[in-house]
């Protein structure tokens, strides 16, 4: 399988860019690759194409289907294992939110929750107890924003991003009726 220069430009700077979304530079270039290539692909296609070790896709490849990023497909008369990405663009990146909720502000959630809880020391350092409680707060907003951006359908989403600035305007408009400010 030959990629264009323009292919692997995208797969060289979806890896990059991996490493700063959760994953590192290699499972970012698998699934750059699963997501561009229309076909589902095997191990040692996937190896051959990145240039990487057999062992190393196997490993990204488990990295991947713990995000719950690709779906394992198996073709009739083939012993391989095949994968592909598990659909739109817009149900990876629901994908990648939900499971950076999991990972990351759950256990984050919990740990505040439970400082907030537990009051017994009567020397609290009510600045740290304050800025603890707000980090909570605006952590638990935005998983109720998630948990509401994750019922929409893609095209709800799409709709919403198009928006864009109007929802800041919008917002400058209601302060301004209201005689608050948010800033």
């Amino acid at each position: 399988m030959k990629l264009t220069e323009q292919t692997r430009a995208f797969i060289m700077h979806f890896g990059e860019m991996g490493s700063r979304w959760g994953f590192n530079r290699t499972v970012g270039q698998m699934m750059a690759l699963l997501v561009i290539h229309e076909e589902a692909l095997n191990a040692d296609q996937i190896a051959e194409v990145l240039e990487i070790s057999r062992g190393n896709v196997s490993m990204g490849l488990k990295e991947l289907q713990s995000w719950r990023l690709v779906k394992l497909q198996h073709k009739p008369g083939d012993r391989k294992d095949y994968f592909t990405a598990i659909g739109s663009v817009w149900l990876m990146a629901r994908t990648v939110m939900e499971e950076r909720q999991k990972r990351e502000i759950d256990p984050t959630l919990s740990l505040l929750r439970s400082n907030l809880l537990d009051q017994t020391d009567n020397n609290i350092d009510e600045y740290a107890y304050h800025r603890m409680e707000e980090i909570h707060n605006l952590l638990e907003f935005v998983v109720q924003w998630t948990d509401q951006l994750s019922s929409l359908s893609p095209a709800q989403l799409e709709s919403l991003m198009k928006l864009g600035s109007g929802v800041s305007k919008l917002l400058e408009l209601k302060g301004k009726v209201l005689g608050t400010s948010d800033k």
